[in-house]
């Protein structure tokens, strides 16, 4: 099964809830942390709404980093983390899987989740 931009990216948003409550146990402080999965939840959830073919996938990340400008570092280091998550699922058998089924999580089901 070859997993699609739009199948991976709803798979990591659930997989970013397990992401929040590791950071918010963590005894530092996570300010950078936050911000990052914040942008990474923003690129990720206009995927699911977009649903970029796979041919155009590479392309829509370049052109939401173009809108943040050039000296946005932090959309292109996240939009490059979501490219490479996709090329890995997408080339190993079953490499999406975990996250297409809910990306079950041990963080997760200890804050009462039942997925």
């Amino acid at each position: 099964m070859s997993v699609t931009p739009t199948e991976l990216c709803r798979g990591m948003l659930a997989a970013l809830d397990a992401s929040e409550g590791r950071r918010k146990r963590r005894s530092r402080n996570t300010t950078a942390d936050s911000i990052g999965l914040e942008i990474q939840r923003e690129l990720l959830t206009d995927a699911v709404r977009d649903a970029p073919s796979d041919a155009s996938f590479e392309r829509w990340l370049q052109e939401r980093c173009a809108a943040q400008g050039e000296s946005d570092g932090a959309h292109r280091a996240m939009a490059l983390m979501i490219w490479h998550e996709w090329q890995l699922a997408s080339q190993l058998e079953g490499g999406g899987a975990w996250l297409t089924t809910g990306a079950r999580s041990d963080d997760r089901e200890e804050a009462g989740d039942a997925t």
